[in-house]
């Protein structure tokens, strides 16, 4: 992946919303492996125009320079989209494993269930970082990075996934499946096996 500086990255901005976003994950068709190592998602992956991380210590220092909210968007299997926002995001360095320390009030249109309490990220609130190779998520006896095929802030285990497999649960009727794909609970329909995701922050 190119290196970037933060002063670049500054400048991948998404007009979502008024503009002004960073954009830190995309997935857009699984054509990137996004089931990857501790340092490779430290450091970031992919093409910044394709499907993509940013980098979590990019993330770190960019969430650290201000106050930041994030958004969320997504489209379901069937072209329905989605969004989630949060009017704080703020992820802590490698020293904390990248634990996603603050998070703000929610509003958005991918949930309809009145599960503010576990939608979204709201359930990661607070925990590390966690991939195959470094397990930080809260679960005694499971490693969720390696159960559910994904790396995220992975508590016991997840209410979303982001970063799963893309391609987990195509043409397979195996529930347990649903788990391991890119998934995002309580989103009014098909809640697993979202065909595209974006995660970006701006300043407040």
């Amino acid at each position: 992946m190119t290196s970037y500086s933060i002063d670049d990255i500054l400048y991948m901005y998404n007009m979502t919303d008024g503009g002004g976003w960073t954009v830190f994950q995309r997935r857009v068709d699984g054509s990137v492996n996004f089931y990857r190592n501790w340092t490779s998602y430290k450091e970031g992956f992919g093409d910044p125009c394709h499907e993509f991380w940013l980098g979590n210590d990019k993330l770190f220092h960019l969430t650290n320079q201000g106050d930041y909210e994030i958004r969320i968007d997504m489209v379901n299997k069937h072209g329905i989209p989605y969004y989630a926002k949060y009017n704080l995001f703020r992820v802590d360095d490698e020293s904390d494993n990248y634990r996603l320390s603050e998070l703000g009030a929610y509003n958005g249109t991918a949930d309809t269930n009145n599960k503010l309490d576990k939608v979204g990220l709201e359930y990661h609130r607070n925990r590390a970082f966690s991939t195959y190779d470094r397990d930080n998520d809260g679960h005694s006896h499971v490693e969720c990075a390696v159960t559910y095929h994904g790396t995220w802030w992975y508590k016991y285990c997840h209410y979303s996934n982001l970063n799963g497999d893309y391609h987990a649960v195509e043409d397979n009727p195996d529930r347990s499946k649903r788990g391991v794909s890119i998934t995002w609970k309580f989103l009014p329909e098909y809640s697993y096996n979202i065909k595209y995701t974006e995660m970006k922050i701006r300043p407040v």
